[in-house]
């Protein structure tokens, strides 16, 4: 199965896994956080990530969800991606995590593909006028 790790600003990445854990009723093993506040030195961030991977890639790599693209925690992540083993596809929302973690046994790409794919088709106008 592939690890997926949430690179995110301080706490947000701990409250999608509570959110997980509430749709869920569990959460899953193969979910870690990096969390990084702004005090944080970005090399010690970037070794704690790449000690995250190692455990979280049981051999068929781990897929990053970062929550803004351009910023620090998705500097870090771009850091850590290695073709084929580690991938990262930014703008982390709540439907693209749950699509991900309830597609346990998808390969990393077609995984990643699911994560950017559930987040673009689940932003819709909630009234009937757009």
């Amino acid at each position: 199965m592939v690890g997926i790790l949430l690179v995110t600003h301080n706490g947000l990445g701990n409250s999608f896994v509570d959110c997980i854990q509430h749709v869920l009723g569990c959460t899953p093993e193969r979910l870690k956080v990096l969390s990084v506040l702004a005090a944080d030195d970005p090399q010690q961030k970037l070794a704690e990530g790449q000690l995250l991977i190692d455990q979280l890639d049981t051999g068929d790599g781990v897929l990053m969800l970062v929550d803004v693209y351009g910023a620090t925690p998705s500097n870090i992540a771009q850091k850590l991606c290695r073709e084929g083993r580690v991938t990262g596809v930014s703008g982390l929302s709540f439907p693209m995590l749950l699509r991900v973690v309830c597609s346990p046994v998808m390969p990393l790409a077609a995984l990643a593909k699911l994560a950017f794919d559930g987040a673009r088709e689940c932003i819709v106008y909630l009234d009937q006028e757009h």
